[in-house]
């Protein structure tokens, strides 16, 4: 593992959306921590912030689904070390979700961007027991924000 931490791995993108990241060395740091705490390393991951609509597309054309999703993730190869993918944020999707569970958008996002990376490394969420623990891995996640 290498004890400098290279941050040029991680970026953050916004697509038909007006969005950034308020300190984006803050939270690449975070997300190294994530990676560092499951013994693997970033190669590159690109956050791309979007739309609801934006990201319906991208459902609809390449995972065949035509509904809404907060987040999308493509890892580039099977094997999660080192880190490697895209992960697609419905910026709209984070702040209903906000919205809804009466938090604030900031901790939503952090889960969302956190569940992305837990999906590179292999956490799943399509049974109820997989989606607790993913979730119980997310809040893990954020503590260490």
């Amino acid at each position: 593992m290498n004890s400098i931490i290279d941050r040029s791995n991680i970026h953050f993108f916004s697509e038909d959306v007006s969005f950034s990241i308020a300190k984006p060395n803050q939270y690449k740091k975070w997300v190294f921590k994530i990676a560092s705490y499951h013994k693997t390393e970033i190669k590159a991951l690109n956050y791309i912030f979007c739309s609801d609509s934006y990201l319906l597309q991208v459902n609809k054309e390449y995972l065949e689904h035509d509904y809404y999703t907060d987040i999308i993730s493509f890892p580039y190869s099977e094997f999660p070390d080192p880190l490697e993918g895209d992960i697609f944020i419905s910026i709209d999707r984070v702040k209903e979700n906000a919205l809804d569970n009466q938090i604030a958008f900031e901790d939503e996002l952090l889960r969302v961007m956190a569940h992305g990376v837990l999906h590179f490394l292999g956490f799943q969420d399509k049974s109820e027991k997989e989606s607790h623990l993913m979730r119980k891995k997310e809040e893990e996640m954020i503590e260490l924000f």
